[in-house]
């Protein structure tokens, strides 16, 4: 009776799958194009562009080059979409079965829409996009069966940004909610970002609680967002904004030790800013290691293919980001690939550098699908980084990721539970964010700090090449582990005092000199650097302010070594006039962060202040990072009257 019932059913879902394995099937074309500045002939990086009437587009990539795929054939319309530029549209775009058709679009400045005729071309018999993500590539290169497969170079060209979804819900907005529907939940520039709000540091009386203790933080991840979201047209949220990584994105060119890990730099100042204070800067430059003489390394990248990955600036931005690095390794390197998506997979085995085209061809596979089973995914890459943990070599996870896990384990106290052992081991992480939306900052940065490594963040290919290329030897190799500092300030000198930052990186006092507790780690040649205010006493007599600890690990052992350097009230200049371009530098990142995160300690500020300093240190300092601070704070600058009402 019940197997009679289920008949029709079963003829129902057996149509169902016939019908999705036909239209799977119908032959497709796709659309390859560039999108460029009408004015001055650049591309356009992270432009949206999809095919009116479809739930088909892409991004896009550094090159300003796009790919849609599996269109029907027919006459589409292509519809163009920047933050920057006007919306434009390409109509009666022709596309064939089997083919590609090839588009050039320029756009310009938002003054009217504009709506053009295509001029195309029909390349054709293309090899077949829909190729395996589940080969196994070993140092033998491996391999299950599979579809037939492209060539590194042209799977390469074959794996884009290119998405499937609902079309952009705002101007500029390149892919759709994760959270479904078509608009932004609470009206944010972008969807499910997650931050979180450690608070701001307040002043301390120097009677009430005289040391003030912090493991070191070398990242900057929070400039680089800062700077992709006014690159868009946005404010960050305030809580994405870490004064500390702010300051620590530039470079003070301190004096590096000759034959010790550290030497500690001081400089003082009356604040511009805050008010009856003064300002001290303490910067900390680890060893310099020549390229030459960094360790062999034993990485293991841990991808992130999941679905949200697919896009240009993320999985496309990995994978370029991926080849740099590795064009910097030597052959007695060796790299290991984990992916995950609703699984983890070891993808490569611990292959030479020296066998680069099996580690390209690897790279050149990876391919975005599925949910996030991170947790997966990061418990592959350290076994498979365990397997091969050699002494006298850097043993390390470089995780790529948006950050957003769903599929099991998803927070970040849990997963750190998972690595703790592995860290213990000398098995380091760096983790790598990509991308804007749906993006979880929470997760990547608690990695980089509770991993033994750092956060960085990559929004370009030129931040990718600065990380992996420009400052490799200082992103693999660690010259100090679990670094504190503690400073005591001088009670009878000092009234008050106020950490800029480091909020989620404090140390509990009695806690400086426990080896157990967790600190950072600086890598060959890094700096730190920690701004204070300062409130002296009127009357104040004697010359010492405080004394600097700077605690750490041997690298390679279990060695503590404690150094310290008195803070005299020589180190404060007069005026701040006369302090250095990088002590002004520093007091200008700093309040530029501070009034970015609505600190209470900035009320009143003004950013036209900051960017009047900005330009003065400009005048003096041929630096392309100065210059790029005083964009960013004039691109703020547009906001002020959002900022003045918060």
């Amino acid at each position: 009776m019940h197997s009679k019932k289920l008949i029709p059913y079963l003829f129902l879902a057996l149509m169902l799958v016939s019908v999705s394995v036909i239209i799977y099937a119908a032959p497709t074309g796709r659309i390859a194009g560039v999108v460029s500045d009408k004015e001055t002939g650049d591309p356009v990086i992270d432009a949206t562009v999809f095919v009116v009437g479809t739930s088909r587009g892409a991004q896009t990539d550094m090159d300003g080059k796009f790919v849609i795929k599996r269109l029907a054939p027919g006459l589409h319309t292509l519809r163009i979409m920047h933050a920057d530029f006007n919306d434009a549209q390409v109509t009666d775009v022709a596309v064939k079965s089997d083919s590609t058709t090839e588009v050039s679009v320029s756009v310009e400045g938002k003054t009217k829409s504009v709506v053009m005729r295509a001029t195309t071309t029909v390349l054709c018999d293309i090899i077949p996009s829909e190729y395996s993500n589940s080969t196994v590539i070993s140092k033998d290169v491996i391999q299950r069966p599979s579809p037939k497969l492209p060539s590194a170079g042209e799977a390469k060209k074959r794996v884009g940004g290119d998405w499937q979804g609902s079309v952009p819900a705002r101007e500029g907005y390149g892919f759709p909610p994760a959270h479904g529907g078509s608009a932004i939940v609470n009206g944010e520039a972008f969807d499910a970002m997650f931050f979180k709000n450690y608070g701001v540091n307040p002043f301390v009386d120097t009677e009430d609680d005289h040391l003030s203790t912090f493991a070191i933080d070398v990242d900057d991840a929070s400039f680089i967002m800062t700077r992709s979201y006014l690159g868009r047209g946005y404010l960050p949220p305030d809580e994405a904004v870490r004064t500390e990584e702010f300051i620590n994105h530039f470079d003070y060119e301190y004096e590096p030790p000759n034959n010790k890990a550290f030497t500690i730099h001081m400089e003082g100042a009356p604040s511009r800013f805050g008010q009856n204070c003064q300002l001290l800067k303490i910067g900390i430059k680890g060893r310099e290691i020549r390229a030459e003489n960094r360790k062999p390394a034993n990485l293991v990248f841990v991808i992130d293919i999941s679905g949200s990955m697919a896009r240009e600036d993320r999985l496309g931005l990995v994978r370029k980001a991926l080849l740099l690095l590795v064009d910097e390794l030597r052959p007695e390197d060796r790299v290991g690939i984990v992916t995950y998506g609703s699984t983890g997979h070891e993808l490569l085995q611990p292959t030479s550098v020296a066998e680069r085209d099996v580690i390209a061809r690897a790279i050149s596979l990876l391919v975005s699908h599925g949910s996030t089973y991170a947790e997966e995914g990061i418990r592959l890459g350290y076994r498979m980084a365990e397997r091969s943990l050699e002494e006298g070599r850097i043993n390390r996870i470089i995780l790529c990721s948006d950050g957003v896990a769903n599929v099991g384990r998803t927070g970040a106290d849990d997963i750190l539970k998972q690595i703790k052992r592995y860290a213990d081991k000398g098995i380091t992480l760096t983790s790598v964010g990509f991308g804007m939306g749906n993006y979880n900052d929470i997760l990547l940065e608690k990695l980089g700090n509770k991993g033994n490594g750092h956060y960085a963040y990559v929004d370009n290919l030129a931040e990718a090449r600065r990380i992996f290329v420009e400052n490799l030897t200082g992103t693999l190799q660690v010259i100090a582990r679990d670094v504190k500092i503690q400073v005591d300030f001088n009670p009878d000198v000092v009234r008050s005092y106020r950490l800029l930052g480091y909020e989620n990186r404090d140390v509990e006092d009695d806690k400086f000199r426990d080896d157990t507790e967790d600190g950072g780690e600086i890598g060959s040649g890094h700096e730190v650097t920690a701004l204070y205010e300062i409130k002296f006493h009127k009357e104040a007599e004697g010359s010492k302010v405080g004394t600097v600890y700077v605690r750490y690990h041997d690298p390679d052992g279990e060695e503590v070594t404690e150094v310290n350097r008195t803070i005299e009230r020589t180190v404060f200049h007069d005026e701040f006039s006369r302090s250095t371009n990088g002590f002004k530098l520093a007091a200008a990142a700093a309040e530029f962060a501070e009034i970015l995160r609505e600190s209470y300690w900035a009320k009143g500020s003004d950013l036209a202040d900051v960017l009047t300093l900005a330009k003065e240190i400009a005048l003096e300092s041929e630096s392309s990072d100065v210059i790029e601070l005083l964009g960013l704070v004039s691109k703020a600058g547009q906001y002020r009257d959002q900022l003045a009402g918060n």
